[in-house]
């Protein structure tokens, strides 16, 4: 009897988990290891079982007990190692595949697993020649095409990716997954409105495909494609609201205006992809260091906002206080900024090819006391570097504009204009307060060309309104009060940065359907930054977006001493700019409400004095307030660092920190 009662709680384990019903399996597995203690099924199903809890480290150790009981089946073995990759225990994940393979050299599974393992990994070669060698043993292994893809969309070799998972929806059409990488490998080629159609293949092979509606929405808002928006924002909206695992965190910014919103997408995504880790055990508590070891992480130090943004900043560190270490992973670079970057940090270390644990592990043998992350859920995100812990103290700055939503950073540098006191529940971190929250290069060089307004594609004569964002930034709401203002300024002009053709033509059809010459919009070209920077002396007014506003492109034109109307919200990136405004000592350019910013950008269109007023203004502040002002900047970060460190010296845990002017 005691034979088919296992058989009938392994059955019954392996269902429940397919299911989700977790602590049913649970129970049907300790069910069958009371009857059959070394019965390798029932700890592999409640490893199984134990991760979809969140019980990482039993299910690791009930998976650790299906090894060592199968170590002469290459199945088990490659079986177990692609659950240990999904539980980030590498290590153990390799000694599973390698065994995998001793015993079955041709096994064309175990070879794919081993890439997806390399890919974890960084190692990005590696898993690319894993792919290849399963797909030479088993040409129709579709699964294969779809990692290799992913692999190759990982080393930007998206032309190559998206041949890969094409040729794996052409031998199995119903795996979500390669609709999921062929649309990466699309949008890496910019071909945004393709790559939303997978995602919507995607979804409908698999309603429930993580993060994939947000992705599908915002590729469709970098062509400004808003043909379905009303519908697909309320179901990703409700879908986030509900608990789902609708969206990265970054496409939310653009289109929530709701900060509780933002927080839960950020949320779901922290718990499911970067949980805590504890394989590194807590930090010691170190002798205190002659200077403060600073580590700066970040995929963008090259000709990227963010160096454009934090490049001075590292050269005006107080060198005799802090000790810099530059982290860098993302694309290679020895553009400028990449040189300029790498003169001003002590130490820049080139991590690209490492693992997060290897960077987390090389991270405290270098003793980094705080670890600055400069992009958050942005491209090339490595949050598992600090899900595993770097350093004792870790903040998020700059590159992403909203809470992380994870314990496993400490704090989050703003401004009492971007987080207001009653606006704190929506953000995870304890937030250090600086004056002023936005680091700017006040070396930047703007080219002494005078652009004609021929030579900008601008007619002769009319008011010019301008917006240089990211396409993905116009939302339907924006245009149309835009649209609105162009209908109340005669002759009036919207010059936009689009960075693909599809985007420019929608646009002009969206302006049509609002009975705007398409005309009146023109479109500008991309142009070296000091050439761009000059470009803003023939605007008379930047439009922000809302409720993604303008960053650095704001710093741009306030830099220029072009005038930027803002409408402020709640969320962090939709106060941005009122944070700028107010730095820079014009807050009569925040507005609060659509109706407000529509009569203020008409009426500012309308009285040519008033505008030459905030003109003469911008120009007299530029260099004698806060935000042109880096060294002063720099002392400010420096003393939040500072109080955080003595915070943790003292044994304190972490708390707001406030450094007033």
């Amino acid at each position: 009897m005691q034979a088919p009662f296992l058989a009938q709680c392994i059955n019954a384990a392996h269902t429940a988990n397919a299911r989700g019903e977790f602590s049913a399996s649970v129970d049907w597995c300790n069910q069958a290891l009371h009857l059959a203690p070394d019965l390798p099924e029932a700890w592999y199903n409640l490893g199984i079982a134990l991760r979809g809890l969140g019980n990482r480290s039993e299910a690791i150790a009930a998976l650790e007990r299906a090894r060592t009981r199968t170590l002469n089946s290459a199945d088990a073995q490659n079986n177990i190692g692609l659950q240990l990759i999904e539980l980030g225990a590498l290590a153990e994940a390799e000694r599973c595949l390698n065994r995998a393979l001793v015993l079955a050299p041709h096994y064309a599974f175990a070879h794919s697993n081993m890439g997806k393992l390399r890919v974890k990994q960084q190692r990005f070669d590696d898993a690319e020649s894993s792919f290849r060698k399963a797909i030479q043993l088993q040409p129709d292994l579709a699964v294969a095409y779809v990692n290799l893809g992913g692999a190759l969309n990982s080393k930007r070799n998206f032309l190559a990716a998206e041949a890969a998972c094409r040729k794996a929806t052409e031998l199995d059409p119903r795996l979500p997954d390669a609709w999921r990488n062929r649309a990466n490998a699309l949008a890496g080629l910019r071909h945004y409105g393709a790559a939303a159609d997978c995602c919507e293949r995607c979804l409908e092979l698999d309603p429930n495909a993580k993060f994939i509606r947000g992705a599908m929405l915002h590729n469709r808002m970098k062509i400004c494609d808003w043909t379905s928006f009303e519908r697909d924002l309320d179901r990703l909206l409700r879908s986030i609201g509900r608990g789902e695992k609708a969206s990265y965190p970054f496409p939310v910014l653009g289109l929530a205006a709701d900060p509780a919103i933002q927080r839960k997408a950020a949320e779901l995504y922290a718990a499911d992809e970067f949980p805590p880790n504890p394989d590194l055990g807590p930090i010691a508590k170190r002798y205190r260091h002659d200077k403060i070891r600073v580590g700066y992480y970040s995929a963008d130090f090259r000709n990227h906002v963010v160096s454009i943004l934090m490049a001075e900043v590292f050269e005006l560190h107080d060198k005799d206080r802090f000790e810099l270490f530059g982290f860098a992973f993302g694309q290679e670079s020895q553009d400028e900024m990449r040189q300029r970057v790498s003169a001003a940090f002590g130490t820049l270390i080139d991590v690209r090819n490492k693992s997060d644990r290897e960077i987390a592990e090389l991270s405290r043998e270098l003793e980094i006391d705080i670890a600055i992350d400069l992009g958050g859920f942005t491209e090339n995100c490595r949050m598992g570097i600090f899900s595993l812990r770097a350093a004792p103290i870790q903040v998020s700055y700059i590159g992403y504009l909203g809470t992380l939503g994870t314990p496993c950073i400490d704090y989050l540098i703003a401004d009492k204009t971007i987080i207001p006191e009653e606006h704190r529940l929506h953000y995870s971190e304890k937030i250090a307060y600086v004056p002023s929250y936005q680091a700017n290069d006040s070396k930047r060089i703007i080219s002494d060309r005078m652009f004609t307004r021929e030579e900008l594609g601008l007619p002769a004569t009319g008011f010019v309104f301008c917006n240089f964002n990211n396409n993905y930034k116009i939302t339907p709401e924006i245009f149309d009060g835009w649209m609105r203002i162009l209908g109340q300024v005669d002759g009036s002009i919207l010059f936009l940065y689009a960075d693909n053709d599809t985007s420019a033509s929608n646009l002009r059809k969206e302006a049509e359907l609002r009975s705007i010459d398409p005309k009146r919009i023109v479109f500008g070209a991309r142009l070296p930054t000091p050439e761009y920077l000059a470009r803003y002396r023939a605007v008379d007014l930047f439009l922000d977006t809302h409720p993604y506003n303008a960053g650095t492109t704001a710093s741009d034109a306030l830099w220029v001493g072009a005038p930027l109307l803002t409408r402020m919200g709640e969320s962090f990136a939709s106060r941005v700019a009122a944070s700028l405004l107010n730095a820079v000592g014009s807050p009569e350019l925040i507005t609060t409400s659509q109706e407000e910013y529509e009569a203020r950008a008409v009426e500012l269109a309308s009285e040519p004095e008033c505008l030459a007023r905030i003109r003469e203004k911008l120009a007299r502040n530029r260099l004698s307030t806060p935000l042109f002002d880096t060294p002063v900047f720099t002392r400010n970060l420096e003393a939040a660092y500072m109080s955080m460190y003595e915070r943790h010296r003292a044994d304190l845990p972490a708390e707001d920190i406030d450094i007033g002017w």
